[in-house]
């Protein structure tokens, strides 16, 4: 009866756990989208056009960040991790984007599925008609990627909390640690 009380606090517990990661994922890639949304509307009302599509900044944020999950399940990027972060940083940027671009690759095919142009004319309008949006997308991505990497793998070797304690909780480096209460100890002694 223990036993089972156990298991479904550790599933409670890991749902709560992989719902906030989402929901962290997907407000740093909202922030992300929405930020170079505005650039782009900006730079476009120069040209007296008008932009704001920052519902597709949303939603791009929420699938992307699933499609990050599920790369983490399966266990995309985790050949180099006992490198210096920042080979385990930029190769997890590199592979996830690869990731992303394939589910790009995947929507297309649909997206001509679903207007009657079958898989071949999906392709063939990304290969040509959307290609520079693909790979201006690819970009913000990897971009995206870098920081978002950079701090994952820092709480990985730092431990789980930690990078939130640093930057969410009140810094200590006012109060005196073990060295300098030992340094001051023996200065009292002099």
């Amino acid at each position: 009866m223990a036993d089972m009380g156990k298991k479904k606090i550790g599933w409670k517990q890991k749902l709560a756990r992989e719902m906030i990661e989402y929901l962290i994922n997907a407000a740093y890639l909202t922030l992300f989208f929405s930020v170079f949304t505005t650039y782009r509307r900006l730079i476009l009302a120069h040209y007296q056009i008008s932009y704001g599509q920052y519902g597709v900044s949303l939603i791009k944020a929420l699938v992307l960040a699933k499609i990050i999950m599920i790369g983490n399940v399966l266990r995309l990027g985790r050949r180099i991790e006992d490198k210096p972060l920042i080979f385990p940083t930029l190769y997890k940027t590199v592979v996830f984007t690869l990731w992303v671009a394939l589910f790009s690759v995947i929507e297309s095919t649909i997206r001509g599925l679903l207007h009657g142009k079958g898989l071949a004319g999906g392709l063939s309008e990304l290969a040509s008609e959307r290609r520079y949006e693909f790979l201006a997308s690819a970009l913000v991505v990897f971009f995206a990627f870098i920081p978002f990497f950079a701090f994952r793998e820092l709480e990985r070797v730092l431990g789980e909390g930690k990078i939130s304690q640093l930057f969410i909780r009140r810094s200590r480096a006012a109060e005196p640690g073990p060295s300098e209460c030992k340094k001051e100890q023996e200065n009292d002694a002099d």
